[in-house]
């Protein structure tokens, strides 16, 4: 689903047969101006969408820019002004605030997690977790965070993960049929298998090659372990249950990727309020 898609679903989710509250006591011809006005610290993401929104209401409306997305914002800041139809600016605010709030929370956790990350060559990837329906505009505040996308569904990367592995019969089987099938079907895309273990890295570098391994909740010393094992053989990505306390540390271990979950799924949205002025 595109972004353009999307908006439209959600306008008719909320619109219905029509905005009633403002239908009933604003006059149509009424004229307002409002102002996004930013009400905590973070980083702002989603004003790009939020224009879509007001210009899918009415394409009459008029929207100044002030801030664009991955600024860094304090309360009191203004993000834009939009103005116009007053029954069309109501329409479209609590849509313009629901991406825009989600969104700006993500890029501030994300930007929070990359600052840990810092100096080191390590990036920071999202994962599928994300919201039905909302996964493109998820994974672009991530990148407005300065985060990474991995693979945004089951069709653009190859990922053998424990349950494929244990269904395939093994992990050189699985490796082996997945590369059977791409030729089968004429595809190029990557190969990622996750390693449970040691053992498990060495059997993948035996079955191999493969673009990248993820390596699943290992500690710091098999993970160091792991990454020297591995070498330049293949790219490695260190995922489950790494915290903020731990990030850094496990970044450290000299992992090329480290996906965390967490960036889509366990976020406070930024508060964010359309006031009219």
């Amino acid at each position: 689903m595109n972004i353009d898609e999307l908006i439209d679903i959600a306008l008719k989710e909320d619109i219905g047969d029509g905005d009633h509250s403002s239908l009933s006591c604003i006059p149509k011809e009424a004229k307002g101006k409002a102002k996004l006005l930013v009400k905590q610290e973070g980083i702002l993401a989603g004003v790009e969408i939020a224009l879509k929104v007001f210009k899918a209401v009415d394409p009459n409306l008029k929207i100044e820019i002030i801030l664009s997305d991955g600024h860094k914002v304090k309360y009191g800041d203004i993000a834009f002004y939009v103005e116009g139809s007053s029954q069309s600016i109501l329409m479209g605010e609590r849509l313009a605030l629901n991406f825009m709030q989600r969104m700006s929370g993500i890029a501030t956790h994300t930007y929070e997690l990359v600052s840990i990350v810092g100096e080191l060559p390590c990036k920071l990837l999202d994962t599928r977790k994300t919201s039905p329906g909302l996964r493109e505009i998820e994974k672009l505040a991530v990148k407005i965070g300065g985060g990474y996308n991995h693979r945004f569904g089951l069709y653009d990367m190859i990922m053998i993960k424990d349950n494929h592995i244990d269904y395939a019969g093994g992990i050189d089987l699985a490796i082996a049929k997945t590369k059977e099938y791409l030729k089968r079907e004429g595809k190029s895309l990557k190969i990622e298998v996750e390693a449970r273990n040691l053992d498990e890295v060495k059997q993948i570098l035996t079955a191999g090659p493969v673009d990248r391994i993820m390596l699943d909740n290992f500690n710091y010393s098999d993970l160091r372990q792991a990454v020297k094992l591995i070498g330049e053989k293949s790219e490695t990505e260190a995922s489950g249950g790494i915290t903020k306390e731990t990030l850094r540390a496990y970044a450290e271990c000299g992992v090329n990727y480290i996906s965390v979950g967490a960036l889509t799924h366990q976020i406070n949205s930024l508060d964010l309020s359309l006031k009219a002025i």
